[in-house]
């Protein structure tokens, strides 16, 4: 069965190869096992965790002062995200967003642990 949902995905030009994948199976009971919320949660959890050395490296080289291209980056996903109709897009975009406008305040927190010595300061920028 996934063969075929898989096959029929591709020949219309894989637009719904995500959904395809995510609710391909049935078992012998007949339970229809649904692979998008975990497929979305995975790939959520990825994001925020990629945010977290994005976030020491941009307050290491740029400093806090950065925080306006988070700003714009976070607003602009969060308005794709309206427009997208794939629920996994749409999702994700939304994760993406939403990680870019935390990272903001998380920005203003890194340079306090700076302070506090617990990172590295840069000693090329005063």
């Amino acid at each position: 069965m996934f063969h075929a949902i898989l096959l029929r995905a591709i020949e219309n030009n894989g637009s719904h190869l995500f959904y395809s994948i995510a609710d391909w199976h049935k078992n012998e009971k007949g339970i229809h096992m649904n692979f998008l919320g975990l497929i979305i949660s995975v790939a959520a959890f990825l994001i925020i965790g990629i945010f977290h050395p994005i976030v020491i490296k941009c307050e290491y080289y740029f400093s806090d002062k950065v925080w306006p291209a988070f700003l714009v980056a976070g607003l602009v996903c969060i308005a794709c995200s309206l427009l997208v109709q794939n629920t996994v897009g749409s999702s994700l975009l939304g994760v993406l967003g939403c990680s870019f406008l935390w990272s903001i305040g998380e920005l203003k927190e890194q340079r306090e642990r700076v302070e506090k010595g617990w990172f590295p300061k840069n000693p090329n920028r005063k």
